[in-house]
């Protein structure tokens, strides 16, 4: 089960790093999947992960304070809103598909900004 555990960590991890890449993608919530599996997995790999100069700070912010920076939030809706009305403009063809790039926009705003900004 260790090993079922340890896998799964490692593969909420790579989608979290992803995630800080891709706009749609989540980092905070696969990171804290990867905290878990890792506690019940793997303690030295949950010990490197709370301990990661970068990662583990999105984990303690989000569990301590249940905040995001002010500057994650602005480059999140900023890169989340560009590539999704780049998509909607230059890529979608089909007028659903552009109305659905909008709404999955104003949706993962309106959850950004619905947690505290951490100062």
């Amino acid at each position: 089960m260790k090993y079922i555990l340890t896998i799964l960590g490692c593969i909420t991890l790579a989608l979290g790093v992803l995630g800080a890449f891709l706009p749609v993608l989540p980092t905070t919530p696969f990171l804290l999947l990867s905290a878990f599996f890792f506690l019940r997995g793997n303690m030295k790999l949950y010990d490197w992960l709370m301990n990661h100069p970068r990662l583990g700070v999105y984990i303690k912010n989000f569990t301590i304070h249940k905040a995001i920076p002010l500057r994650v939030k602005i480059i999140a809706i900023s890169t989340l809103w560009l590539t999704l009305l780049y998509c909607a403009i230059f890529v979608a063809e089909h007028w659903a598909l552009r109305a659905l790039f909008i709404v999955i926009a104003i949706g993962v705003t309106a959850h950004i900004l619905s947690y505290k900004t951490l100062k």
